[in-house]
């Protein structure tokens, strides 16, 4: 048994985390095989997986929100956890370097091919349109130092100094939900802020309440909430409406147990068992915890200024009403199937409704069998959480897709998929995911109760194998660590999802420093 590698200390360090042995040996099996490839079918496209929504569709979606939503409790929920650090790479790399940054020497390595060389000449040609350019200047004044003229000069260490460390304004340590995004002639907002401003559009109920959760690291909880204080009245004011906002950091109960590369429990050097925390999946507690009937799901970088907010919006109320719509046909399917005495009548058109609305095949097999038996079907298929997912057109951002995937009993479903969830040594599999149309740009709507008003159990919904592996290091020993199925792929893997095609101009995320510099994220 794997609990005879654990001593009573492992085991009282198991159980100080929040986790249980069971949980702990079910992980380390995983690691002992490589997690299953999803079997991709074919990718999800228009009319077969992606709902279009004509003109008339969209207002008529956009109407019922605007009745129905602020007489639901709506929320928005964002991850905002995540170090901005990636944002800037480039910069903390040559920033760690024991030279001068110079931009001629910047120039000569981007001839020769250095990408980063070439990002940071882009960072400081364009500096004074950052959100953060005045915040950057006043904290090299404060120290003497003038950044215009280091500019002139072409020497950057400083200004990285002062901008990615705590000497100035600390980016390069923050989460980017704390960083300034973008500028108005009346001061600049961050990406926090960014969010506060969309949900006083689209999830304010008829109170005037609007709800928002985020997600974030212990450490930075402090400054978020400092941060709401400073703003709080002044958006409230100015959009009329009372935040209603809470945090949550990720469970340590969600955390994974690491090993070695033979698979055996990787301990630090002073002999205890080492947790990293598992990833995004980890969340769905954190979902799981909301007292809401609707909740947006959006990343913490994905959002615009002003000027682009009024498409985002008008998309965000028609994705909601198109959820509401669907909801209440399957809430009165439900009611009439579980009735005791289900007409044929009802069935057939509930089973036709899961074809074409939701993309459902029905199986062959269910053809022929009496009411019943079609109704036990239809009541394990509709009684689950369900999601509209916002799908904008692949132009080759990282990330997943939708794609039609068929699981172990043989039934297909609509499924976000990661790129690591398919076996990239599968010629097949490879051209599937090749073909795919659509990107996920994490443009949720959830429906978490069910329908009589419950709650639903979120996580008896997650797929537990579909797991992420990946190879790390600390302390110069490499491990192999495991995340939780992701929040948006496996860990809703069991819930009604129904893609709908958006537009571009809807996804605008900041994945480097210089994407604040494309003009979607500029002033007029």
């Amino acid at each position: 048994m794997e609990s005879d590698i654990f001593t009573h200390e492992d085991l009282a360090q198991i159980k100080a985390h929040g986790l249980t042995l069971e949980e702990v040996e079910r992980q380390l099996e995983l690691f002992k095989g490589p997690p299953p490839h999803l079997n991709l079918q074919r990718p999800c496209t228009p009319g077969d997986g992606i709902k279009l929504l004509n003109e008339e569709e969209v207002e008529t979606f956009i109407r019922l929100y605007a009745e129905e939503g602020p007489g639901r409790l709506c929320m928005k929920f964002v991850p905002a956890s995540g170090a901005a650090s990636r944002m800037f790479r480039s910069l903390l790399r040559f920033h760690t370097l024991d030279r001068e940054i110079i931009i001629d020497d910047l120039r000569r390595r981007a001839e020769e091919g250095d990408g980063d060389a070439e990002n940071i000449l882009e960072f400081s040609s364009g500096l004074s349109k950052f959100a953060f350019y005045q915040d950057l200047a006043a904290a090299m004044s404060k120290e003497g130092l003038d950044m215009e003229s280091l500019l002139k000069e072409g020497r950057l260490t400083q200004i990285l100094h002062y901008l990615l460390t705590e000497a100035g304004l600390n980016y390069g340590n923050l989460p980017k939900g704390l960083l300034k995004f973008h500028a108005y002639p009346e001061g600049s907002r961050t990406a926090f802020e960014e969010h506060l401003v969309e949900a006083a559009s689209y999830v304010a109920d008829e109170k005037g309440e609007c709800h928002l959760h985020l997600t974030v690291s212990a450490g930075h909880l402090s400054r978020f909430e400092q941060l709401l204080e400073e703003v709080r009245d002044d958006y409230e004011s100015r959009y009329r409406v009372k935040y209603r906002v809470t945090f949550s950091i990720q469970k340590k109960s969600t955390d994974t147990i690491a090993v070695d590369l033979e698979n055996r429990p990787f301990r630090d050097e002073d002999g205890r068992l080492l947790f990293r925390p598992g990833g995004h999946g980890a969340l769905i507690e954190n979902l799981n915890d909301l007292d809401a009937d609707l909740v947006f799901i959006k990343n913490i970088d994905n959002v615009v200024p002003d000027r682009l907010k009024p498409e985002t919006f008008r998309w965000k109320k028609a994705l909601g009403g198109y959820l509401i719509h669907l909801q209440k046909k399957v809430f009165n399917y439900l009611d009439a199937l579980l009735s005791g005495s289900p007409q044929q009548s009802v069935t057939e058109e509930a089973l036709s409704f899961v074809k074409s609305e939701l993309f459902l095949p029905i199986p062959p097999a269910l053809e022929g069998r009496d009411a019943k038996e079609k109704a036990r079907f239809l009541i394990e298929l509709l009684n689950r959480p369900m999601r509209v997912c916002g799908m904008v057109r692949n132009v080759g951002e990282p990330g997943g897709g939708p794609f039609w995937v068929s699981g172990g009993t043989g039934r297909s479903s609509p499924q976000i998929v990661e790129k690591a969830q398919v076996d990239s040594q599968s010629e097949q599999q490879m051209a599937i995911w090749n073909y795919s149309t659509h990107f996920n740009p994490v443009d949720l709507v959830c429906g978490i109760r069910d329908w009589q008003g419950r709650s639903f159990d979120l996580r008896h919904y997650v797929d537990p194998a579909a797991v992420f592996i990946s190879q790390k290091s600390k302390g110069g020993k490499d491990l192999k660590a495991l995340e939780h199925p992701g929040l948006w792929n496996g860990a809703m893997a069991g819930w009604i999802s129904v893609f709908v095609d958006v537009p571009l101009v809807t996804f605008n995320p900041v994945k480097t420093v210089n994407n604040l510099l494309r003009k979607e994220h500029q002033g007029e």
